[in-house]
């Protein structure tokens, strides 16, 4: 064990993510307004933004892209581990 927590990080990030805006009793600013994006099927970029800015200093490189063509707002997550290990996930909203 390196003493690094990158696997739970990634976690956190994934439930961000999938977390709706307001949701949290302890971080309403975190989350995506996931009603409001499905109902106008615009993706959500400001917030997807601001949560990789949040994230982005516990990787050594973390990169979020929306999935075009999809019913939901569905996101290719990229991180490169300080460790130097590379995560790729696929995240939906």
């Amino acid at each position: 064990m390196n003493g690094l927590n990158q696997e739970v990080y990634v976690t956190w990030l994934a439930q961000v993510l999938q977390l709706n805006l307001g949701e949290s009793p302890f971080w309403a600013n975190w989350g995506i307004p996931q009603y409001q994006t499905i109902m106008s099927q615009v993706f959500p970029t400001y917030y997807v933004m601001e949560t990789q800015v949040r994230f982005q200093g516990l990787f050594a490189s973390l990169q979020i892209v929306p999935v075009q063509g999809t019913v939901d707002p569905t996101y290719n997550v990229n991180v490169l581990t300080k460790a130097g290990a590379t995560i790729n996930l696929q995240v939906a909203t």
